[in-house]
């Protein structure tokens, strides 16, 4: 990965292209970490993937983190590879939360179905019409390993991933409610039965 010199000219030389894409560098838990403007987030991508003597041609892993409380609430971790110096770079993009439309974000009690599933039960059965999401755009056309990858990230956490092409969940129900890698959906649920447990316990 490049050491913390090599860091801030990569910084330098994406300024001079593309003027504020990148707001700060950091090493987390000894990686090189530029943090981006999602807005400019695909110039960023392309530059590392395209321009000599970068070469970071492989997404190893596209995933998202819910900051909560903190703000910016999300970001989404773009992990890079160039293979041939087997070197590690993270574009990290963070998203404000999107307020709730009506009466909930004025402070008014929630309606009975959040109520319901703030107390443990299941999610109701259909999204709500008027959720605003945050977005960002898609980097399918960059690395076509991101298509399942961006799924997943909206999947769990509600994140749109403008332009790609086939954004729907991916692991849960088409019909399922909320987005339950956000640190403030409802914990509880119908227990499972392991097969384990009903051999040994009956």
């Amino acid at each position: 990965m490049p050491d913390a010199p090599g860091l801030e000219l990569i910084r330098g030389e994406i300024e001079q292209r593309h003027r504020g894409a990148v707001l700060d560098t950091s090493f987390d838990r000894g990686q090189a970490v530029l943090a981006v403007d999602p807005e400019q987030v695909l110039d960023v991508l392309r530059w590392l993937r395209e321009a000599p003597g970068q070469g970071y041609r492989f997404l190893s892993s596209l995933h998202a983190a819910d900051y909560l409380p903190a703000k910016p609430r999300f970001a989404v971790h773009y992990e890079l590879l160039n293979r041939d110096r087997v070197e590690r770079i993270r574009v990290k993009a963070l998203l404000e939360d999107v307020p709730a439309a009506g009466p909930d974000a004025a402070g008014d009690p929630p309606p009975p179905a959040v109520a319901e599933a703030s107390s443990g039960a299941v999610p109701p059965a259909a999204p709500p019409a008027d959720e605003t999401l945050p977005e960002i755009d898609s980097c399918v056309e960059l690395f076509p390993t991101a298509d399942f990858q961006e799924r997943e990230a909206y999947d769990f956490f509600g994140i749109v991933f403008r332009g790609h092409p086939d954004l729907r969940r991916i692991l849960l129900p088409e019909d399922y409610v909320g987005w339950p890698q956000r640190r403030d959906f409802p914990i509880g649920g119908e227990p499972v039965t392991f097969t384990y447990n009903e051999r040994a316990y009956g």
